[in-house]
């Protein structure tokens, strides 16, 4: 690929395009959070969040520009909102090499590029009809920039239940109760909130199943918690919020 200024990046043989210049602070998701992730993804157990999304981005789309998913990991959230957007093209970014060879693959329509979210997005002004930022940090100001005026801005974030189980027989990280309130102080100025809804699924996990769960999260940064001292078979509640956003005028 190769820019008016002259610029050039080498497209990877696993499909994706390093579009950063310089170094970047941190590297993202590890291979072994990765291979969690979609180890984890892949035997549906948070297809209730896919649906959820899904949905929302149904809804907000406004049938035009790109959908860009900031933070999107292995891509799964992604094709899921694509498979509802047939004549959608979407925008995988991620620091994590690792995801982003699994994004590249995750459907024909997405295209994957390494980026950092506080650094930019290689994205044109106006060009996103939808953002989608699922897990994953927020820049407003970035955003606001690349989306088209009647275009919207797809938060999906733990609520403080999530994983309830876990923290309290693991001691996992928890859930910030002041979260929804930070993440609208983080797009103020930039975003209104216009719609919010909760959607709650109760898994039953067995001991690798819960093994890659704490995996693929932040608590894998911090020590990983040992599944061995639970039951064979865990119930664990997992509960999210899908908050869309329209830019402020």
């Amino acid at each position: 690929m190769r820019c008016p200024a002259g610029h050039s990046f080498d497209i990877a043989r696993q499909g994706y395009v390093n579009l950063t210049t310089g170094r970047t602070p941190h590297s993202g998701d590890t291979a072994e959070m990765v291979a969690a992730r979609e180890e984890f993804l892949t035997a549906g157990h948070y297809d209730f969040v896919v649906r959820a999304l899904g949905g929302a981005a149904r809804t907000a789309y406004p049938g035009m520009g790109l959908i860009v998913d900031a933070g999107a990991g292995t891509g799964r959230h992604l094709a899921g909102v694509l498979a509802g957007l047939p004549d959608a093209e979407g925008l995988a970014l991620d620091v994590s090499k690792p995801a982003l060879r699994r994004a590249a693959r995750a459907d024909p329509r997405i295209s994957a590029a390494l980026a950092d979210t506080w650094q930019g997005l290689p994205v044109a002004d106006g060009a996103a009809g939808l953002v989608l930022n699922v897990f994953a940090p927020r820049n407003g100001a970035e955003f606001r920039r690349v989306l088209r005026p009647d275009g919207r801005l797809l938060v999906v974030t733990p609520e403080p239940d999530h994983l309830r189980e876990l923290v309290a027989a693991l001691g996992l990280l928890t859930v910030d109760p002041d979260k929804p309130e930070k993440i609208a102080r983080s797009l103020g100025g930039h975003f209104t909130e216009a719609a919010t809804s909760t959607h709650t699924a109760v898994l039953t996990l067995g001991r690798a199943e819960t093994a890659a769960l704490i995996g693929m999260g932040p608590s894998a940064w911090h020590g990983r918690a040992d599944p061995g001292a639970l039951p064979e078979r865990t119930t664990v509640t997992a509960a999210v919020r899908v908050s869309t956003w329209r830019p402020s005028d």
